[in-house]
């Protein structure tokens, strides 16, 4: 039978309906599954209080590693060391955004960093805590350049790990050694671009969002209570939109 362009047309709708049906009813293959929307938290709401610099003070860095522009904290990358919030914290909620200035940067934000360490912390030490990794992608390229094999021990989207004194048993999965926590996908943005981090701490348990999906975290960490302190660790890196909000 001649096909006349009207019917043509019919039998071309007809065939696409079917084709659609079939996906729909599980007859012929399933379409593609979209990838999960991220969950962003801005901190905004009833409880959240926004730090800017003047509530934070210098842990022992030289007095012109961090200052204020606008509502961006800066840190020159001048040295190591850190810079801590006025209160401390045992149950509590956090965003931030951060971006490295440079490509390789190394920084991170630590929770329940402890009074005492802090008070005797020496210029040029690094923080102690529970340390929320925050990593340019340039640093694991240079680790795998010069030593011929990706690195085992570290990531650069989101480890979480116990430093010094302090103890945390990761979430999987885990770092060969067992202390860290590795994100469970890669959701970091490299240096130049703002990333955001939500940060749940309460009860002595830790997780991490990256730009809106949890990666990381871990639990039975001691101490469980401090300060959050910024991370300089000898690279320029710009922090905003901090806020906190204490939970029960």
């Amino acid at each position: 039978m001649k096909i006349t362009p009207v019917s043509g047309i019919l039998v071309l709708l007809t065939g696409l309906c079917f084709a659609q049906q079939q996906q729909v009813t599980g007859q012929g293959s399933a379409p593609e599954q979209e990838a999960s929307p991220a969950a962003l938290i801005d901190g905004t709401g009833t409880g959240w209080v926004e730090l800017s610099f003047e509530d934070f003070v210098n842990v022992n860095c030289p007095e012109d590693t961090w200052r204020a522009e606008g509502d961006l904290i800066i840190c020159n990358g001048n040295c190591n060391g850190g810079l801590r919030n006025a209160e401390q914290y045992t149950n509590f909620e956090m965003v931030m955004q951060w971006k490295h200035l440079q490509r390789s940067g190394n920084s991170g934000v630590f929770i329940w960093s402890p009074k005492d360490v802090l008070d005797q912390l020496q210029p040029g030490a690094l923080p102690q805590g529970i340390e929320i990794q925050i990593l340019d992608h340039g640093y694991a390229e240079d680790w795998e350049e010069s030593r011929g094999s990706k690195p085992d021990w570290f990531t650069t989207h989101g480890d979480v790990f116990p430093v010094g004194a302090a103890n945390m048993e990761p979430f999987d999965p885990a770092a060969p050694n067992g202390k860290r926590s590795f994100p469970s996908a890669d959701y970091s943005r490299g240096f130049g671009q703002w990333n955001h981090y939500y940060i749940r701490a309460i009860n002595g348990e830790v997780r991490l969002w990256v730009n809106g999906h949890e990666v990381s975290g871990g639990t039975n960490c001691s101490p469980a209570s401090g300060f959050i302190v910024l991370e300089a660790e000898s690279a320029p890196i710009e922090f905003k939109n901090i806020r906190v909000r204490v939970l029960p």
